[in-house]
Order: structure tokens, then C-alpha cells, then sequence
């Protein structure tokens, strides 16, 4: 069972990795589909790069051995800026298609975090 648990976190990991690493590139960048995207919002243009910037690091933070602290963190601002995504558009009536894909990696963010293997979590000794 627990290499069925590994190997289903390093799949779920990976895209999650992938999905959130190049989204924030392309936040990061102002890519114009993502200022496209992120105008319904009303956010200023400069939080884009922000978010995207603090993705990226959120990853790197969760995919590097060590940094067992960093990693909650990490999973836990993942988790916080894609819930958010998702209550953004619902609050600004921009439900469509985009609060499928945050809703989506909010998910993966919090199964990574639970399957995720011994050597990454904390560990409390009581």
C-alpha cells in the first residue's frame, strides 16, 4: 500500500507542480491571456506578477528535499491562492470555466500535502 501511496503523490505532485509552476511563469511574465484573465477581478496589474512570483517559489519549496516547515507553508499559500482564485471570480460574477482549473489545483494541493511520503513531513515528538 504505501508504494501505491507514492507513487499516486509524486503523479498528483508533478502535475500540480507543472500546472501551478508554469502559471506562475506566465503570471510572472503578464503574459497577456493572464492580464486577460485576471481584469474581471479588478486587481491591480502588479499583483499578478506577485502571485506568480511567490507560485513559483511555492513550488520549488515543495519539490526540494528538506524545508519540512517551508513545505507546509508552501502547500498551505497554494492552497490559500487557489481557493482564492476560485472565491474571486465567484465575488466579481466571473463564473465560468476559469474557477475550474484553481478548484482543481486546490485539490491537488491539499491530497500532495496528505500523501506526501515520511521524509517530508514534520514530525512532532511528544
Amino acid at each position: 500500500m504505501e508504494k501505491k501511496k507514492l507513487i499516486w503523490y509524486w503523479i498528483i505532485t508533478v502535475i500540480l507542480s507543472f500546472c501551478i509552476f508554469s502559471g506562475g511563469l506566465a503570471q510572472a511574465l503578464q503574459t497577456e491571456g493572464v492580464v486577460k484573465g485576471f481584469k474581471p477581478l479588478g486587481y491591480p496589474t502588479y499583483f499578478i506578477s506577485i502571485i506568480g512570483v511567490w507560485k513559483m517559489l511555492g513550488i520549488i519549496a515543495i519539490l526540494i528535499p528538506g524545508f519540512k516547515l517551508l513545505k507546509e507553508w508552501a502547500y498551505a499559500g497554494i492552497f490559500f491562492v487557489m481557493s482564492g482564485a476560485v472565491i474571486s471570480h465567484i465575488a466579481s460574477n466571473d463564473i465560468s470555466a476559469q474557477i475550474i482549473a484553481p478548484l482543481i489545483l486546490a485539490v491537488f494541493a491539499v491530497l500532495s500535502w496528505y500523501l506526501r511520503p515520511a521524509d517530508r513531513k514534520i514530525i512532532s515528538v511528544d
